[in-house]
């Protein structure tokens, strides 16, 4: 059985006991996260979080890239979101590479130049997640009172520490 036979299966038992057709696509507790893609983090779980009470925006990084900055932007304006969680973690593989090592692996794989992309990799994740905010506090695209805030995630452990 192929990945996305089991996938197909799988879903054909969540539709038995589905039950989230009520929920609406505004986030019931009017927040959301951004965080990273990595498979270690399961922001459902570490924040405690049911369905329909956020939006969860996920990418290499955590960071607040344009296409991050454009996700906060229609959850608060469309959605009725107030405020945003930037959670980064340790040992993140965005801090082990540079821009200029991964556009070398997508050549080297790929076969083209990928000189116009941004990766945003990182030396420091708590900085990585200190800019995040201060991205979401200057964006003109959200008003001054819509809030955020910082966190890393230790993938160790699985605590969450605030970021100043």
């Amino acid at each position: 059985m192929s990945v996305g036979d089991e996938l197909l299966a799988a879903n054909a038992a969540y539709t038995e006991s589905f039950a989230l057709a009520n929920l609406t696509s505004r986030p019931i507790r009017r927040f959301a996260v951004v965080t990273c893609m990595d498979v270690r983090l399961d922001p459902v779980a570490f924040l405690g979080l049911a369905p329909g009470d956020a939006h969860v925006i996920r990418n290499a990084g955590g960071v607040v890239s344009d296409d991050a900055l454009r996700s906060l932007v229609v959850s608060h304006t469309l959605m009725g979101t107030q405020e945003a969680f930037v959670i980064g973690h340790t040992a993140c593989g965005m801090q082990r590479f540079t821009d200029d090592e991964i556009r070398a692996r997508v050549a080297e794989n790929a076969g083209v130049d990928a000189g116009a992309i941004q990766f945003f990799t990182f030396d420091d994740v708590a900085e990585s997640v200190r800019a995040g905010v201060r991205r979401i506090q200057e964006s003109p695209y959200l008003p001054g009172s819509f809030a955020a805030s910082g966190f890393v995630y230790d993938v160790a452990s699985g605590s969450l520490s605030p970021v100043d």
